[in-house]
């Protein structure tokens, strides 16, 4: 069975999409958003990259060409935006996690 056949890797990357149209449609209001209404949104970058991490966790394991496809795009997308071409992208999920504890810290600092 392809890796992107799976019923539990379908179902994860259309959460995933679904969480990214959701972000992306708030990013710009951000900073006009009440507290909670940005309590909502950091919580669902928390769960966003939650689900990458464990998505790109499955790539990394999986020797089918099609998952491996993906992830060296996922590299390659990560290089056009900066990062090392031999960066540990493990590495990157951790600093966003970081990231978005001071953006939950800021927030608490409003309360």
């Amino acid at each position: 069975m392809s890796f992107f056949n799976s019923d539990i890797v379908r179902a994860e990357m259309t959460e995933i999409s679904m969480l990214q149209d959701d972000i992306y449609r708030n990013i710009f209001s951000f900073s006009s958003m009440d507290l909670e209404e940005k309590k909502l949104h950091i919580a669902l970058l928390e769960k966003l990259l939650e689900k990458q991490k464990v998505l790109y966790t499955r790539l990394s394991l999986s020797d089918d060409p099609e998952a491996v496809e993906m992830k060296e795009k996922i590299i390659d997308a990560a290089s056009i935006l900066g990062m090392p071409p031999n960066m540990d992208m493990n590495i990157v999920f951790d600093n966003m996690s970081q990231m978005i504890e001071v953006m939950k810290k800021q927030i608490d600092k409003q309360i």
